[in-house]
């Protein structure tokens, strides 16, 4: 496939806020334009980008008729489409699980994984840009899902993974055609590899942390329960919460829902994390903003893999949020989440370890949700790591 470095429309030389999109430091206020040279990261403090971009109005009776995938939501993304870089990723079903808790089934989006929300924002991004190369990092879900976007892009890349990451994970994301890098140590060092390679010039970092073009993508979760509830939110969104980047994506939205005047409130977010690994949940029952206030973290083992981060470079952010909202933070046992595993299985639903988390909160703390309707995400398939042991 032959790429050009010509500028896309929807990148420059267009008059829409698409247009003027820029990266914006959250701590500093550093900005750079979105181009193939920016920098990964913001290169005044190493913090992770926000996106200037204004998202536009979605009015729910403009979207009968419209794309099947999330790029049906055209109005709130910072790419014009439908580009040629989709899957029909989204609109996944909401299915009940008791009176008050309804479940959205991301396991069945086309890798089996929520991260294809943002996931297919960085490949189209990456497709306009052109780089060189592109390399990821993950604990094995975003690296999937950016390795089958990237190859639907016509884009080789690297993904960097512990070791430790689960072997059919590795195997799903090899069979995408990307090259594979399996880093010795925790999360963490995988993340200070792949980062050490994003340095390298004409290197495009397709960061579901530190690009906020991913943030955008999985913003489209909570616009799709708002289109399926019928133009409203349930009181409460659950998600688990490692990176944040579903957490944020939420905030996002609903923040761009609100603003337009097509919520009368915004609903509480609600974090959930593994008791193992849980720093985030910790400063917010401290009252801080920063996890290396409170008692260092150890990097536990947990069978939420997903979400085991002890450090998120994204940690203010998603304290603020939660605050912000009204929401809180609860944490799960290992053995809470075997039981809400095979507790969801036995209804039908086979769910991943990590995907079953939510789920695993809201029945062990339903006293947390305070009556309020709640929504929790199945955030990945079973098949890609079994039945936890």
């Amino acid at each position: 496939m032959t790429h050009t470095n010509a500028p896309h429309p929807g990148l420059s030389g267009h008059a829409d806020a698409r247009a003027a999109a820029a990266y914006r430091c959250p701590q500093d206020g550093t900005r750079v334009p979105v181009e193939a040279a920016a920098p990964w990261c913001c290169p005044a403090c190493g913090g992770p980008w926000d996106l200037d971009f204004a998202a536009g109005a979605v009015e729910l009776k403009s979207l009968t008729g419209r794309v099947g995938s999330l790029w049906r939501y055209a109005e709130a993304l910072p790419l014009d489409g439908p580009p040629p870089v989709t899957l029909g990723e989204g609109r996944t079903p909401l299915v009940p699980l008791t009176d008050t808790v309804t479940a959205k089934l991301d396991f069945l989006m086309p890798t089996l994984s929520f991260k294809d929300r943002g996931a297919v924002m960085l490949a189209e991004l990456a497709r306009r840009l052109a780089p060189e190369r592109v390399i990821a990092d993950s604990s094995g879900n975003a690296g999937t899902s950016v390795a089958a976007y990237l190859a639907r892009a016509g884009l080789p890349c690297t993904v960097y993974v512990p070791e430790a990451t689960s072997p059919k994970k590795v195997e799903q994301i090899g069979a995408h055609g990307a090259r594979v890098v399996r880093v010795p140590g925790d999360r963490e060092a995988t993340a200070r590899a792949a980062r050490t390679a994003a340095d390298t010039p004409g290197t495009f970092y397709a960061s579901h942390v530190f690009n906020p073009y991913f943030l955008h993508g999985t913003k489209t979760y909570v616009y799709e329960l708002w289109e399926e509830l019928g133009g409203r939110l349930p009181g409460a969104i659950v998600v688990p919460v490692g990176n944040g980047t579903l957490l944020l994506g939420a905030a996002l939205a609903t923040a761009e829902l609100y603003a337009h005047g097509l919520i009368p409130e915004r609903p509480a977010l609600v974090a959930v994390q593994a008791e193992a690994v849980s720093p985030l949940a910790g400063a917010f029952r401290a009252g801080t903003e920063e996890v290396a206030q409170v008692a260092e973290v150890a990097s536990a083992e947990t069978l939420a893999e997903g979400i085991a981060i002890p450090r998120p470079p994204r940690a203010r952010q998603i304290l603020r949020a939660v605050r912000e909202s009204g929401g809180t933070f609860l944490t799960v046992t290992e053995d809470q989440i075997r039981a809400a595993q095979l507790d969801l299985a036995g209804r039908g639903l086979f769910v991943e370890s990590t995907g079953v988390a939510c789920w695993a909160a809201v029945t062990a703390s339903p006293e947390a949700l305070g009556g309020r309707e709640a929504v929790v995400p199945l955030c990945g398939a079973g098949l890609k790591t079994g039945v936890a042991g």
